[in-house]
Order: C-alpha cells, then sequence, then structure tokens
C-alpha cells in the first residue's frame, strides 16, 4: 500500500502527471488504479454560462422582436354577417356566415368597457402587453381551486383571437407573447380594447360584443348596463358552459358567482360607487333571455331582408357582392305584427279553399301581397310565397309578370279626369267626370282619337273587338257603373280617347315603373302592365293619400361596421294629381265595395275603396284595397316553378271561375282585420262635385230600354295584345285600319239604368254578379328580380 502522501503529491510534479495517465486505464486497469473523480465547477465559471446563455437568448428575442412585423388579422375575424331588424328594433334575421358585427370602442359604455378590465386585465392601462406576475397567479388561482383566469392580457388574447392560431404550444406563447409587446408600443390601448371587444367569442354563436349583446339581452352593445356587462365578460372564458344561465341551474349558479367577482372588482376600481354596487346586488343577476335562432329563413324572413337587401343596394350604390361581404346593421320599416297577420291570412285562405289531395289543379296556386302606409310610403308588410325553407325564393310581393287586370281601371279614370278625352277626331279634348257615359256593351269595335277604329289581323273583320265577361247588353253607363261592375269596353274606349301618353304619365306619377308597363293596345288601359304588388299597393297610396306620391321604402337607417351610412332618408312627398283627381277616384272605388265586385270587403267594417282585378283564362285575380290608414294588395296566380309561365286558375278551389273578388279579397279582408285591430276608424275626404261630363258620341238621348241577355259566357275574342299595329309605345295611330262596314261594330243599346244623370248609388244602378270582367293576359314572363 503506498503512503497517503503520495496522493498528495504536488500539482505540477511529474508523479501527478504519471498517476493521471496512469489511471486512463479506467476502472478495470491492470495497474488497479481507483474511481475517477469530477471538479465541480467554480461559480464564477456557471455565472458565465448563464450569462451567455441568458444574453444569447436576449440578444435573439431583440433581433426576433426587431424583424417581427405584426401579421395583418385572420381573415375569418374580420368576418362579419349582416342583420337586419324589425320597425321596432329587434333582431328580424341574419344574413352570412358568421355572427359578428363590428363596433367602434365608442359604442361600448365606458363602464361595460371597465367590466372586461375587472375580469381579465385590471393593469390593462399600464402594462406593456403582458404581464408575467398576472400569468403566475393565473397558475398559482386555479392550482389552488380559485377562480378561472386566463393569465394572458387584453392585448394577448387579442393577438391569439385576431392572429394566431388556439393551439397549445410553447412556440405559439411565444409568438404571442412577442408581438403583444410589440402592438403595445405601436397600437393605442382603444385600438387594442376595440380589437379585443369584436375578436372574442362569447357563446350563442355570437363572435364580437355586439353580437353578444343581441344575444343574451336582444339589444345593441350600446345598450348595455354595467350588470350585463359584468355577466358578458364573465363568458369569455367558458362561453360554453355560462350561455345556458338561462336555463341550467348549474350554468346560472357560475355565471352568477362569476358576475359577482367582476362587480367587486369594479367596486375596488371604484369604476362604480358602492351604492351602485348595492343597487345591482340587489335588482340580482341579469338573467339572459332564451336563445332564439336569428339566421332561420322560415316564413316570409328571407324575402323581408332580401327586399331591404335589394333597397340598400340600390340606394347606397353597393354591388351585391359588396354588401354579402357583411358589417351592414339593416332598420327596416317591417312590422313584426302586421307580417304575421298577413301570413296568418294567407294560411287561413288557402286551407279553406286549396286541397291537393282533392284537386291536382290546386298545385302551384301562389300568393303575393303588400301593405303600405300611405301617409309615409313605408313598406310595413308583404308576403312573397311560401318561404325560402320550402324551397320558394321568387319574392312574389316583389316580382314583374303578373298582369294587374281591371285594378288598373282607375288609374286610367284618373287621367281621363285630369286630361279630359278626345271624343271627336280633331277636336279639343273634353271633359270627363265619373257621370260621364261609355258604352258598356259587349264585343264593341274601338276607335283611337282620331277616329280610326283598331284593327286586329286575328279577327275575321279585320277590326279589334273588345269583349267583356259576360254578354249582357250594358248600354251607355256611367264610367262610375262601369268601376262598379268592372266593365271592360267602357274603360278601353276611354283609354283610347284619353291617350296612351296621358294614361302612361298618369302611371309612373302614382308610383309605377316604366320597365312593368305594356305598349300601347287597348289591353293597355285593362291591365296587361305587370306592375309588382309593392308597387300597385303604392299606387294606390297616392289615391289614399289625396295625390301625394312616395316612393315605397323598406329602409330607414343603416350601420356599415357601426358608422351611419348617408342616402336612407324617407323618400321625399311630390304631387303626383290633384287633390280633387285623387278623391274623385277614392269616391268611385268606395262604390265599387260597397255596391259592386268589391263588395265582400265591406265585412271590414269600416270605410274601404278598392277594385278587383281578373286576367284573362284567369290567369291572375286580384284586389287591392285601403283605408286612409293603410293600403294592401293582394294578387294570386299559378305557375309550374319548372316551367315558369302563367297558367288558367279555372277550377281551382272548386270554382269555376277565379275573380279578385273571392279569394284574394279574403285574404286582405281577413288581414285588415287584424292589422288594424284597435286603430280608429277613418273617412276619407270630401270628394268635390264635378258635375256632368262628356259622354261619348251615341249616349244621348236616351231611348226606351232594351232586354239584356245575362249568359255568362262571351263569344271568343282575340288578345288585345295584337291589333296590327307595330308594338312598342306611341303605337302609330294611323297605321291602315280595315274600313268598317255595316254589323261589324254593335249598334250602341242605351240602358234603361243609369238615367239619374248623378253618380250610381244604391237605388238607381242596375243589379249584377260581383264579379269582375277579363282582361288580355301579358305577354312577358314573371320577372324574379328587383321591380320598385
Amino acid at each position: 500500500m503506498e503512503p497517503a502522501a503520495s496522493n498528495m503529491g504536488g500539482h505540477g510534479g511529474s508523479g501527478g502527471r504519471r498517476r493521471a495517465a496512469g489511471s486512463g486505464g479506467g476502472r478495470g486497469s491492470a495497474t488497479g488504479g481507483g474511481k475517477r473523480r469530477f471538479r465541480i465547477p467554480g461559480w464564477k465559471w456557471i455565472l458565465g454560462v448563464v450569462l451567455l446563455v441568458c444574453g444569447g437568448g436576449m440578444a435573439a428575442c431583440a433581433v426576433y422582436y426587431m424583424t417581427l412585423d405584426i401579421p395583418s388579422p385572420n381573415p375569418s375575424t374580420q368576418a362579419q354577417d349582416n342583420v337586419f331588424y324589425w320597425s321596432d328594433g329587434t333582431v328580424l334575421g341574419r344574413q352570412g356566415s358568421v355572427n359578428r358585427q363590428n363596433v367602434t370602442l365608442g359604442q361600448v359604455p365606458a363602464k361595460v368597457q371597465w367590466d372586461f378590465l375587472a375580469a381579465e386585465n385590471r393593469t390593462f392601462y399600464t402594462d406593456k402587453g403582458v404581464d408575467p406576475l398576472g400569468m403566475v397567479r393565473a397558475v398559482y388561482h386555479m392550482a389552488s381551486g380559485g377562480d378561472v383566469q386566463s393569465g394572458s392580457t387584453i392585448t394577448q388574447q387579442f393577438v391569439k383571437n385576431a392572429m394566431l392560431s388556439q393551439q397549445q404550444t410553447v412556440s405559439r406563447k411565444f409568438k404571442e407573447i412577442m408581438i403583444s409587446l410589440k402592438i403595445g408600443s405601436e397600437y393605442s390601448k382603444q385600438q387594442i380594447l376595440q380589437g379585443y371587444l369584436n375578436s372574442s367569442y362569447y357563446g350563442r354563436g355570437a363572435n364580437g360584443i355586439e353580437a353578444a349583446a343581441e344575444a343574451y339581452y336582444h339589444v345593441h352593445a350600446s345598450q348595455l348596463t354595467v350588470s350585463q356587462g359584468a355577466f358578458i365578460a364573465s363568458t369569455v372564458n367558458e362561453p360554453s358552459v355560462l350561455m345556458n344561465a338561462d336555463s341550467d341551474a348549474g350554468a346560472r349558479a357560475a355565471a352568477t358567482n362569476r358576475w359577482q367577482y367582476v362587480l367587486g372588482w369594479m367596486k375596488k376600481l371604484n369604476k362604480i360607487s358602492p351604492a351602485e354596487y348595492d343597487q345591482i346586488m340587489k335588482a340580482g343577476f341579469p338573467v339572459p333571455k332564451p336563445q332564439s335562432d336569428n339566421s332561420s329563413i322560415s316564413g316570409q324572413k328571407g324575402y323581408l331582408m332580401d327586399t331591404a337587401a335589394k333597397y340598400v343596394e340600390q340606394k347606397a350604390h353597393l354591388t351585391e357582392q359588396q354588401f354579402s361581404r357583411g358589417g351592414y346593421q339593416v332598420y327596416t320599416t317591417f312590422d313584426r305584427g302586421k307580417v304575421n297577420d298577413l301570413q296568418a291570412s294567407v294560411n287561413k285562405m288557402q286551407a279553406k279553399h286549396l286541397n291537393t289531395k282533392l284537386r291536382s289543379i290546386d298545385k302551384n296556386v301562389q300568393v303575393g301581397a303588400a301593405s303600405v302606409d300611405p301617409t309615409t310610403g313605408a313598406l310595413v308588410a308583404i308576403y312573397g310565397g311560401a318561404g325560402f325553407d320550402k324551397g320558394h325564393y321568387s319574392n312574389n310581393a316583389d316580382a314583374q309578370g303578373v298582369p294587374v287586370g281591371s285594378t288598373f281601371k282607375p288609374i286610367v279614370l284618373a287621367a281621363a279626369l285630369e286630361n279630359g278625352a278626345v271624343l271627336n277626331p280633331g277636336a279639343s279634348a273634353s271633359k270627363i267626370t265619373p257621370d260621364s257615359k261609355f258604352n258598356g256593351n259587349d264585343l264593341i269595335t274601338i276607335k283611337n282619337q282620331a277616329g280610326k277604329v283598331i284593327p286586329d289581323s286575328k279577327d275575321p273583320t279585320g277590326l279589334f273587338h273588345q269583349k267583356n265577361d259576360v254578354a249582357t247588353k250594358y248600354g251607355f253607363v256611367t264610367l262610375n257603373y262601369a268601376m262598379q261592375e268592372s266593365i271592360n269596353t267602357p274603360y278601353v274606349q276611354l283609354g283610347e280617347y284619353t291617350g296612351y301618353d296621358n294614361v302612361e304619365k298618369e302611371a309612373l306619377s302614382a308610383g309605377l315603373l316604366k320597365t312593368s308597363l305594356q305598349y300601347d293596345t287597348p289591353g293597355f288601359y285593362i291591365g296587361t302592365s305587370t306592375p309588382s304588388a309593392i308597387r300597385m299597393a303604392d299606387a294606390y297610396a297616392t289615391f289614399a293619400n289625396q295625390g301625394l306620391q312616395r316612393d315605397p321604402y323598406s329602409v330607414t337607417k343603416v350601420l356599415n361596421s357601426g358608422k351611419p351610412m348617408t342616402g336612407f332618408d324617407k323618400p321625399k312627398t311630390v304631387r303626383a294629381m290633384p287633390s280633387d283627381t285623387a278623391n274623385t277616384v277614392t269616391k268611385v272605388l268606395q262604390n265599387v265595395v260597397q255596391n259592386g265586385t268589391g263588395s265582400n270587403a265591406k265585412a271590414l267594417g269600416r270605410p274601404v275603396a278598392g277594385k278587383t282585378g281578373t286576367t284573362d283564362e284567369y290567369k291572375s285575380a286580384w284586389f287591392i284595397g285601403y283605408t286612409p290608414q293603410l293600403v294592401t294588395s293582394v294578387s294570386m296566380f299559378r305557375e309550374d316553378p319548372k316551367h315558369p309561365a302563367l297558367l288558367s286558375m279555372k277550377g281551382v278551389g272548386g270554382d269555376e271561375k277565379v275573380y279578385g273578388a273571392n279569394m284574394p279579397t279574403e285574404v286582405w279582408t281577413n288581414y285588415m282585420q287584424a292589422a288594424l285591430h284597435g286603430k280608429p276608424v277613418q273617412n276619407f275626404p270630401q270628394a268635390p262635385d264635378l258635375g256632368k261630363g262628356a259622354d261619348e258620341n251615341g249616349a244621348s238621348p236616351s231611348p226606351s230600354p232594351t232586354p239584356t241577355d245575362n249568359s255568362p259566357t262571351p263569344s271568343p275574342t282575340p288578345s288585345a295584345t295584337d291589333t296590327g299595329c307595330p308594338p312598342g309605345h306611341g303605337r302609330n295611330r294611323t297605321c291602315p285600319t280595315a274600313t268598317p262596314t255595316g254589323g261589324n261594330t254593335p249598334d250602341p243599346t242605351p240602358s234603361a239604368t243609369d238615367t239619374s244623370g248623378g253618380w250610381c248609388g244604391l237605388i238607381t244602378c242596375p243589379g249584377g254578379n260581383p264579379t269582375d270582367t277579363s282582361t288580355p293576359t301579358a305577354t312577358s314572363s314573371r320577372g324574379k328580380g328587383h321591380h320598385w
């Protein structure tokens, strides 16, 4: 055994070096050396390594920070939907895949902003975007069973929500911290807080605070109370749980605890006073409203939103693609109650009359309707069809292509009252009043202002013969009576004598669109034009409003990302016709309801003016009526969606003939009874006494009464859309015509029933079936676009 002193050889001695060398053989060497020993590095060496690593890391972080570009927000976090509101401000529905509406920070009450800061980041206005101590506190509280806390600042949460993924990785967290630091130095705190509020998810499908306010309390973010804001701020960490606080006891308890926690900090931070805190606690937890599905397009919602969207695109000069990008809040004129009443009225009529199992012809019967406030032009209700959810996408209330029939006659009368009629070639226009008499017989020829008989190449005689729905020999009747019984021939002749240009001008002034008006043929005067139900309601609103016309509108206000857009003031009021003209037409239409084809509308039980309309082969049927407060148009037609063309409604509902006086009037009456329930009864303005107007040649003197033929089946007659003259506005009235010969034009047969010289009343007018006569069907197919 070697002396112990040999182990203590000098540090630089040869013995020590040899021993070291000898020991290299390892523990199993033949030399039998002992265990290998390692020196522990000195503290200076360790400190140097630590400083080197930290310094290198800090340098790397600094380089990363300097070269880091703040990424653009993820497109998905910027996506918004369009929100539509009823006239009462509640949500009608949404269009878009993401439930988000961005708002400015100024639209969020200051105390609600502090609700979020109290819940998530009380040092928000003083930290640099990252709070290391906050992270440590969050871990500690959660480990000890305390409140759930995110540990991230609001800046970090904004970065994670808007710019990064939701992955739980070290690299993602590192990037989040670095971006947060940089954003904190380059963005204002207000910008960060606004971005956070708009990008956070709150449960119930709500992205952003505006959507959350609507989802939980049916209000805008600007209307939130501090108490409501405290709950919504609580949902950020556990949205899937707290979203059910309205119905689940466990969720309610968790939400209440978190709500109290937030408000407790609000008091500690002096953002609410102790008195406010006590008052809020006394009122109790603000229970969210039950969840509702505003994304549904069932019922009329799809048509309502589609109508409003097209109005916005038109007024704001937006393309459909631009509008579909979202971010618009559209406040409509649609009255939820009236919309429901109108749909219920249509459903009731369909259930009563249509039975597709019993009658195949009842299939594909459609209804379109529109209701307008005549004093403003506001569109308060529409019926567009069965619903988008039922596969019916064409908006029947806003579609052109359904001829309006005899509902056009009041416009012809208004034009004649204003412009007179040229009763003799080359003469000045004569004064026309409702007492003016015209030939009401069936199958008479029609003359133009030049005295030429209108030709018809399809008629064996070469002349056009206008038919009525019945072959009754009315003789000469007043225009008032002709409107009452919806006799065609007087109004076709009146239209020709008044002139196409004058009638067209009157139609445009009343609110119809030129694109919906048919070209110049005799049928034009009895409704071959195809305005939408919306536009027809608006035209009659001009009569109801004493000649003042306002374009129909469906939107009162639009916000784009929280900012108001211009161009949505109410349409201007224009004088379309003298009040005397409008009031006279209204009086004539009141008589239609009291004594004529519109008598079914008397069931409303208040003053009503209205007109029925039916077209050839019963392809469409209308009723348009009004009170001083409300105008409603109802159209009914039949169309196979696979083959778009109007079909005859003969036999629909089990009726041999379908008139506007029947099912359409039934819808109108039921709706108006509900819509006007509780509203005061108002009378129409007094119509002026216009005196006796000029009569058509041959009307006087009146010979003895002539027996009438009440056969309901008229002789076949060609369509009024083919007269042998070139189509288009301003038909050449001197185009070649066949010379009338004896027997081709039935002699006028004066009526024994209209001799009082006054307006047709209850006693002096003859009886008649309350059925309106048919008019030629328009040749154009029904359009699907926006037509008002």
